[in-house]
């Protein structure tokens, strides 16, 4: 954009010298509106906020926003070579879940599934257009039972960490029966 607008600027500036050449040549000039600094100075304040725009953030202070489009960090096909394992590792907090180890259940949950959501949505992203909504689906239903389970053991429930807990190894499944 910023460049757009530098090129526009300079074809703007090169417009007396075409209508001094149309003069020359006999053709009758356009009609064109003079020129102002408030114009120049607003061709050049949009310039500056379309390079500051451009420009990657230079820190990560709070309050800063980055405006980047976010992408998924592997390809499909790196995030299939892995799934099964981050899958597996979420299962894996039944033991936790059993022995009424709270906190470590939040914690090994909230690795698990980081690790999961990343490659899932990257599966999902890869495949093909009409497949996704039912595959986002699925993938909501997961990741709220994951949520559901992670408050159930904040509460120290145990009945509800057993129903979430289903809910989610039910959600693996159909989701794995699908991309798989």
């Amino acid at each position: 954009m910023a460049s757009r607008l530098a090129v526009q600027a300079s074809s703007s500036a090169a417009t007396p010298s075409r209508d001094v050449a149309r003069r020359n040549s006999g053709q009758q000039p356009q009609q064109t509106k003079p020129s102002s600094a408030t114009t120049g100075r607003r061709r050049l304040a949009a310039t500056a906020a379309a390079a500051l725009l451009m420009a990657p953030a230079a820190s990560s202070a709070a309050g800063t926003f980055d405006l980047r489009i976010t992408l998924p960090e592997e390809s499909s096909e790196e995030a299939e070579a892995v799934v099964r394992a981050h899958a597996r590792n979420l299962v894996r907090v039944k033991r936790l879940a059993d022995a009424g180890a709270w906190r470590e259940l939040q914690a090994e949950l909230r690795a698990s599934a980081s690790n999961l959501k990343q490659d899932l949505y990257a599966i999902i992203q890869a495949k093909p257009a009409a497949q996704r909504p039912e595959l986002r689906r699925l993938y909501s239903n997961l990741f709220n039972s994951v949520t559901s389970l992670d408050y159930a053991a904040r509460d120290k429930n145990e009945v509800q960490v057993q129903e979430y807990y289903g809910n989610m190894v039910n959600a693996l499944q159909e989701i794995f029966s699908k991309i798989m």
